[in-house]
């Protein structure tokens, strides 16, 4: 795996702001994905009205994040959800913070070539730019439970489904 140029770097960190603000689009107004993506594409991103202080999105990341989450929705959820305490449920969580969460699982589950860590230090920080309070604190500690059983090889342990049993 090599690691990004800086450029490239920015060009993901847009296109995950982006693809944050694209899945809240698509929850609240109902839309699919390929309209959100084609919105964004051709006239939020152009205009710089979404993303213009994190640069010119990465438009091949950003449209993969926002086509592929439905396709993994269940297994995303439900990823979520387990992260979460016995007295939340996914439902309570606000719906930004729900799409921060989502995108970042995915890459999680579906995009090995992204480290673990890189997406919870990337999607905290986007949480940072929404959320003034506990929220980034909240987005880092349900990604890095499910990372560490997603991904447990990054964090140098052993998945619980493979821990001996005693």
């Amino acid at each position: 795996m090599t690691a990004l140029s800086q450029g490239d770097a920015r060009a993901r960190r847009a296109a995950r702001l982006g693809a944050v603000q694209a899945l809240y689009q698509m929850e609240l107004g109902g839309q699919d994905a390929e309209a959100v993506i084609d919105e964004f594409l051709t006239h939020r991103f152009r205009d710089g009205i979404e993303v213009a202080p994190a640069g010119d999105p990465d438009a091949e990341f950003f449209a993969a994040i926002v086509r592929d989450v439905p396709h993994h929705q269940v297994e995303i959820d439900r990823a979520i959800a387990q992260g979460l305490s016995e007295n939340w449920k996914l439902e309570r969580i606000d719906s930004i913070l729900r799409a921060i969460l989502r995108a970042a699982v995915f890459e999680l589950i579906a995009r090995p070539d992204v480290p673990a860590k890189v997406a919870i230090d990337e999607y905290m920080e986007i949480a940072h730019a929404f959320f003034p309070g506990d929220e980034p604190a909240f987005v880092n500690a349900i990604l890095d439970k499910i990372a560490r059983g997603k991904r447990p090889s990054e964090f140098g342990g052993v998945h619980a489904d493979d821990a001996p049993r005693i």
